[in-house]
C-alpha cells in the first residue's frame, strides 16, 4: 500500500517526525564535541560569559600551545602510544593463531571456549583490578608501560579472537587445500595464504583494539604513578590553585587526542561496521 497516495498527510507527518528525530540525535551527539572545540579556542576569562557572548568572544591558540609545551602531556602521549601499540601487536599475533584454530579445526569444547571468550570480553575491569594490582607489584612492573600492556591484553585478546574467528570461517577452505596440496606446512599456509587474505580484518580489529587501549583510564590510573597515559594526564590537569580548573587546556588536550581517532574511524568506517557485525552474529 502506497501511504503517500492513500494518506499523504500521515506520510508527510512520518517523514517530518523522522527528520526531526535524526536532527535531535545528531545535535545530542555532536553538541558536546563542538562545544569542547569552541572552549579549546577560548580564553579562560571568557568561559563564564553568557552563551551568546561566549560564542562571539575572541578566539586564541594559547591553550593548544600550552598543551604541546606541557612535558607531562608529551610523556602521556608517548606512554599511550607504547601501551596501545604493544597491546594491539601482541593481541593480533596470539589472537590470529587462536582464531585460526577456532575457525578451522573441530575439537571437543570448541563452542564452550567461544562462549568463554565472549564472557571474558564483557567482564568488568573493576572485578580483576585487585588481583592484577597484586600481580603487577609482585613482578616489579608497577609504573611501567609493560604493566599497561599486560593488563590491556585482558580485553584486547578476547575481542580480537572473537572478531577474527568470524573472518576465518568466511575464508574459502579451497585456499588451504590448494596450499597443502602444493606441500605447504600448516604454519606456511597460515602466514603465506591466510594472513594476506585476512589483512583487512586484521587492520580493522587492530584499530578497534587500539581505540579501546587509547581511551582506557582505570588500569592506567591504578598501575602507574608518574608514567601515566594521556587520559590520566588530562584528568589530573590543574590550574594555579586547587580552585582553578583550566578548562581551556583540558578541552584542547582532549581535542588533540580525539581528532586522530575520528580520522581513523572515518577512513575505516565501512570495515569497522562489517567487522563488528560479523563478530556479533556468528558464534
Amino acid at each position: 500500500m502506497n501511504l503517500q497516495r492513500t494518506n499523504p498527510t500521515l506520510f508527510y507527518l512520518q517523514r517530518a517526525a523522522f527528520y526531526i528525530l535524526v536532527i535531535a540525535i545528531t545535535f545530542y551527539l555532536l553538541f558536546p564535541f563542538v562545544w569542547a572545540v569552541i572552549t579549546s579556542f577560548s580564553k579562560g576569562a571568557n568561559l563564564f560569559l553568557t552563551p551568546g557572548a561566549f560564542l562571539v568572544a575572541p578566539k586564541t591558540f594559547d591553550n593548544y600551545i600550552q598543551v604541546f609545551n606541557n612535558p607531562a602531556f608529551q610523556r602521556g602521549l608517548l606512554y599511550s602510544v607504547i601501551a596501545a601499540v604493544g597491546a594491539v601487536a601482541i593481541s593480533i599475533l596470539f589472537g590470529s593463531f587462536a582464531a585460526y584454530a577456532l575457525g578451522r579445526f573441530r575439537f571437543a569444547g570448541k563452542q564452550a571456549v567461544l562462549y568463554l571468550i565472549l564472557a571474558v570480553s564483557v567482564f568488568p575491569q573493576i572485578a580483576v583490578l585487585g588481583g592484577l594490582f597484586t600481580l603487577i607489584r609482585s613482578v616489579g612492573v608497577f609504573n611501567n608501560p609493560l604493566a599497561l600492556i599486560f593488563s590491556y591484553l585482558i580485553f584486547t585478546i578476547p575481542f580480537t579472537v572473537w572478531v577474527l574467528t568470524s573472518f576465518v570461517r568466511d575464508i574459502p577452505g579451497e585456499l588451504e587445500e590448494a596450499a597443502l596440496v602444493d606441500g605447504a606446512s600448516p604454519l606456511q599456509t597460515l602466514f603465506l595464504v591466510l594472513f594476506p587474505v585476512m589483512m583487512p580484518a586484521l587492520v580493522t580489529t587492530g584499530l578497534l583494539a587500539f581505540i579501546n587501549c587509547w581511551n582506557e583510564y582505570l588500569f592506567a590510573l591504578t598501575f602507574t604513578s608518574s608514567n601515566r597515559t594521556v587520559p590520566v594526564v588530562i584528568a589530573n590537569y590543574s590550574g594555579a590553585s586547587q580552585y582553578d580548573q583550566p578548562w581551556g587546556p583540558i578541552m584542547a588536550a582532549s581535542i588533540v587526542v580525539t581528532v586522530p581517532l575520528i580520522i581513523l574511524v572515518l577512513v575505516f568506517q565501512r570495515n569497522i561496521v562489517s567487522g563488528l557485525t560479523a563478530g556479533a552474529v556468528k558464534g
